[in-house]
């Protein structure tokens, strides 16, 4: 498993802990971490505060830059439409997720990152090699709220 990888599962546990969707993100660049993020929807009441969305915020606040060019973001969930948008727009030269959006399962990251509309393309990779663990966490988390309800 990528470094980084697990990295953003470390981020998706600190959202778990917070009773959050647990969804972890990290951006590299030059081979070192610049931001990290995790859900935080329920904590601040704010519904685009996904673990991308606060990773890019504080990349952009690293580097003082809106353009995260040369810049990679490991997540742990196939990206919703409203993040593949920020990443777009961000110019995030390349996405690595390690689970599938199950729910979905139709690739609308992928149409999005790919689009003709856009000036910037985003290289978009599925690993594989933490799926399970991944998936497990997303599980475990939902049939608590199942439980719960």
């Amino acid at each position: 498993m990528n470094e980084f990888m697990k990295e953003a599962i470390a981020e998706a546990k600190k959202a778990l802990n917070k009773n959050e969707v647990p969804i972890g993100a990290v951006i590299e660049k030059n081979g070192k971490i610049i931001a990290r993020g995790h859900n935080l929807r329920e904590k601040k009441q704010n519904a685009i505060k996904h673990a991308e969305v606060i990773a890019i915020e504080r990349a952009c606040k690293k580097l003082k830059s809106w353009r995260l060019e040369g810049c990679t973001l490991y997540v742990t969930l196939e990206p919703c439409p409203m993040c593949a948008g920020a990443i777009a727009n961000a110019r995030i030269e390349k996405v690595v997720y390690g689970a599938e959006e199950k729910t979905a399962g139709d690739r609308l990251c992928e149409a999005i990152l790919s689009s003709n509309r856009l000036n910037h393309k985003c290289e978009i990779v599925f690993d594989k090699s933490c799926e399970e663990e991944i998936s497990s966490l997303l599980s475990t988390f939902f049939k608590s709220k199942r439980k719960k309800a």
